[in-house]
């Protein structure tokens, strides 16, 4: 069956029938993505389904019409990211690979990535002689910065902090110590600071749910499209410009027929402008 596949791009495989591209993803949890896109006409089809071929039950799906291929990508992207973090379904004639363990040898090469995206790849050699190669888009990148800054502090940072106690204890000869005070920062709010941050600010305060977001594949953008929930934001602009400050910043584009909101991150230009 897999000889109807010949090609591979970007991690996905490819089959060709005229103008029609079809792509297909088999995750490790015995999910499959399938991605079906028809040249010229705008049009595709995205599905996450529960047989390794692509044609059990439907586990969730895109719309059809896309305003280009890129519009497509970012569809196909947000279902495989879903169909991802869903639980193994067990499916036992899934030929997707199980997941790697095991234990980093050396340094962890990390190299800008070549799918024209923003976007980093890390490769790992483990102490069994297999080398692993993660493609992170640059949203997923920057989480992961902050996820092992995060660590660092919670987990290593007691432990020099002990350290750096006990070689005061040598020199001190302080007779008192002045504290400083602490300032109250109960008012301080920091605005969303990942693309997920920010669905969860615009769901709870303003009431848009993911059926009316876009997001670019490596998030330097989310774009709120249909009504009411454009007009919604462009009414409380002001409040939505203090909301998502300051990583995130929101423009009015109009497009052919209908406006969007596209909240951009603060240093990246949209492609569209």
């Amino acid at each position: 069956m897999d000889d109807a596949w010949p090609e591979t791009v970007n991690g996905w495989e490819l089959a060709r029938e005229g103008h029609i591209e079809n792509y297909r993803k088999r995750l490790a949890n015995r999910v499959t993505v399938t991605a079906i896109w028809e040249n010229g006409t705008g049009r595709g089809q995205v599905d996450a389904r529960t047989e390794p071929l692509g044609g059990g039950r439907t586990l969730t799906s895109s719309r059809k019409d896309f305003r280009d291929k890129d519009a497509f990508w970012t569809a196909a992207t947000c279902v495989l990211e879903m169909a991802a973090n869903l639980p193994s379904l067990e499916w036992h004639t899934s030929p997707a690979p199980t997941a790697l363990a095991g234990t980093v040898a050396g340094m962890v090469e990390a190299e800008p990535g070549t799918s024209g995206y923003p976007e980093a790849e890390l490769t790992f050699t483990l102490t069994d002689g297999q080398t692993v190669t993660l493609c992170m888009t640059d949203e997923q990148a920057f989480d992961l910065s902050n996820s092992i800054y995060r660590l660092d502090h919670h987990v290593w940072s007691e432990e020099r902090e002990d350290e750096e106690e006990d070689e005061d204890d040598d020199y001190d000869d302080v007779d008192s110590v002045v504290e400083d005070e602490t300032p109250d920062v109960s008012e301080v709010r920091s605005g969303p600071d990942t693309g997920h941050d920010l669905v969860t600010v615009l769901e709870e305060r303003f009431g848009v749910t993911e059926d009316n977001l876009l997001a670019h594949v490596d998030w330097s953008a989310l774009i709120v499209v249909g009504e009411p929930a454009v007009s919604s934001l462009v009414d409380r602009g002001d409040e939505l410009t203090a909301a998502v400050a300051p990583r995130w910043y929101p423009v009015v584009a109009d497009r052919p027929g209908e406006r969007w909101v596209v909240l951009k991150r603060t240093g990246l230009r949209y492609h569209g402008e």
